[in-house]
């Protein structure tokens, strides 16, 4: 996506936060700074604490606005902004329609700490049904 930026002409960081925020305000409903706060992050990085269906939905996110910034070959600042937009819609309407299918948002709360509780549990629980089946085969 930066490489896109670059080429188009986007140079400044705030730019690339605008566009960033357009991108995940159109996907995910939230702005970048409202996405961190449902997830309860100060300081620590976003992707790392996606689930893996958020992360797709960014991924596709930002791989549309790069194609269809590529097509359009857009010449000004505003042009990129509406591009972004139009990517983020499209994982946007995905969202929308996996979550109908779902009955359930994929836009959580759930962070890192929340993901490594949930990995830790299930081991543990794997890990005690697995001494179980070798002490009932003593």
């Amino acid at each position: 996506m930066t490489d896109e930026w670059d080429r188009v002409g986007i140079k400044k960081e705030t730019d690339y936060a605008i566009l960033t925020n357009e991108i995940t305000k159109a996907w995910s409903g939230k702005t970048v700074l409202e996405y961190k706060q449902l997830k309860n992050l100060k300081k620590e990085n976003l992707r790392d604490n996606m689930t893996n269906l958020e992360l797709v939905l960014g991924m596709l996110a930002e791989a549309t606005t790069t194609e269809f910034s590529k097509k359009e070959d857009p010449k000004t600042f505003q042009e990129s902004k509406t591009i972004a937009v139009k990517g983020g819609t499209v994982a946007g309407n995905t969202r929308k329609d996996i979550e109908k299918k779902l009955g359930e948002s994929i836009i959580t709360s759930k962070n890192a700490k929340n993901n490594m509780k949930e990995i830790t549990s299930d081991n543990v629980q794997e890990i005690e049904q697995k001494e179980v089946l070798k002490k009932g085969k003593k």
